[in-house]
């Protein structure tokens, strides 16, 4: 047991945080606990950083410059190589809203400043003894070494995978492709080129074939009226919709549902 709890104390950790007196604080905390420590002063950075050095645990705040927290998590939810390193998120809001959000984004815990350093330590250990002090590496997720990378760059396919996951949750209400782009710490002019190299099809067209495709199972499996259904899959109207899903699929939607409709069953004599 102690010698669990020692390499518990010499596990890497990652902080992320954009104000220097805040983070000189938390680096204290935690170089006197013994840990390894690496810093970032802003999203972007602190997920290639992650790339880069792979820490047991990251220690980020929220509300950063260019690329805030959740869009630096989505990064690192999104790659492979960083996917399973625990993302604690250290903020100054105390907003449900705000946690909520971070934690559907992948995050494992919420510390709240000013913070108590026994509770950041707390919180430290026990989701480094959750992941079994391990980061993404002891996952499989890492490619091996000397294998062949893809022909699109990996910033690209993380972008685009982080951007589809986002977009996925969001088939009802789409922000617009700058808000795309921020979201996911990025520009849109290279959104859309990643799209278009990666997938074949703007933002937007992957996002009206998403939203018909869900349109598709909710006709199959849900009796939701087909005006609920245009309204869950983003479309302004269900004239809209029905015009858009024929143009698609050669058939109307309540055509469609109709395939998948049970026959009454005969009543027993």
């Amino acid at each position: 047991m102690p010698h669990r709890f020692s390499a518990l104390r010499r596990a890497h950790i990652l902080v992320v945080d954009d104000n220097v007196e805040e983070l000189k604080l938390l680096l204290e905390v935690l170089r006197q606990a013994g840990y390894q420590l690496s810093v970032a002063f802003s999203g972007l950075e602190g997920y290639r950083r992650a790339l880069a050095r792979l820490p047991q645990l990251i220690l980020m705040d929220v509300r950063m410059g260019d690329t805030d927290g959740f869009a630096a998590c989505r990064l690192l939810k999104a790659d492979p190589a960083t996917a399973g390193i625990p993302v604690i998120f250290v903020t100054a809001s105390n907003s449900l809203e705000e946690r909520l959000t971070g934690l559907s984004e992948g995050a494992v815990d919420y510390v709240v400043k000013p913070f108590e350093p026994s509770e950041v330590l707390a919180r430290v250990r026990i989701h480094l003894k959750l992941a079994g002090h391990g980061s993404a590496m002891s996952t499989g997720l890492t490619p091996r070494p000397g294998e062949a990378l893809p022909a699109h760059s990996r910033a690209d396919q993380v972008l685009v995978q982080a951007a589809t996951v986002f977009l996925c949750d969001r088939l009802s209400r789409v922000p617009s492709l700058p808000e795309i782009a921020h979201h996911i710490g990025t520009h849109e002019k290279r959104l859309t080129r990643a799209f278009r190299e990666i997938k074949g099809v703007s933002v937007f067209e992957f996002v009206r074939e998403e939203r018909l495709r869900l349109a598709q199972r909710l006709l199959a499996e849900t009796s939701l009226p087909v005006t609920d259904i245009a309204n869950e899959t983003g479309f302004s109207s269900a004239a809209n919709f029905a015009t858009a899903f024929r143009a698609r699929f050669a058939v109307a939607p309540t055509s469609y549902r109709s395939r998948f409709l049970k026959p009454p069953q005969p009543l027993s004599p």
